[in-house]
């Protein structure tokens, strides 16, 4: 018998209903009188009988359908990026989600292996295969360009010049808020 396990997009994004039950590793949401079991990170920041909208991922094999929730459609693509590293799987992932997203990134950009092992489930192999498959991929490209942008019309706006503000940007912290960055840079510039 094999196994057909489907990763690409899947039927539901998100699903909007009030919170019915609240256990410890997942909700049920009721929409449209059907009661749909959420597996989440945290199911203790649900609130019961409040209205919600949950961001789905639906994991499917032969032996299981199982529904994945979160609050944020960004929780969901970090979720996405970690069950494409080889031996995690959604079940494992979810935990690593208990924390804010940006505080993760940090510490897999960093190579904290000693961090990913408090995780449950998380060992040696698993947490270096994390940082293997993921160190410098987790923050978009696009992202980071418009945020550069951002800097440079800002820094532009304050009278520097374009050379003396390309200088500069390579040597900001892309993971900063805008106006951090533009604190970095006028101390950069300021030399």
């Amino acid at each position: 018998m094999y196994a057909i396990i489907i990763m690409g997009d899947n039927m539901f994004e998100y699903i909007i209903g009030k919170i019915t039950y609240i256990y410890p590793s997942y909700i049920v949401i009721e929409s449209n009188n059907i009661g749909y079991k959420i597996y989440t990170a945290n199911p203790y920041e649900y609130r019961l009988d409040n209205e919600e909208k949950v961001f789905l991922y639906e994991h499917i094999r032969e032996d299981e359908d199982t529904l994945y929730g979160f609050k944020t459609i960004d929780e969901k693509n970090m979720f996405l990026k970690l069950i494409e590293v080889k031996g995690l799987g959604p079940r494992m992932a979810l935990p690593l989600l208990s924390v804010s997203s940006d505080e993760l990134m940090r510490e897999i950009e960093t190579g904290n292996i000693n961090y990913l092992k408090k995780f449950p489930k998380i060992g040696d192999k698993v947490a270096r295969q994390i940082i293997l498959d993921l160190k410098g991929k987790l923050v978009n490209k696009d992202e980071i360009k418009v945020s550069d942008n951002e800097l440079k019309d800002a820094l532009l706006g304050l009278g520097y010049k374009t050379p003396e503000i390309n200088k500069v940007l390579p040597n900001i912290d892309s993971s900063l808020k805008i106006e951090d960055r533009i604190k970095e840079a006028l101390k950069l510039l300021l030399k």
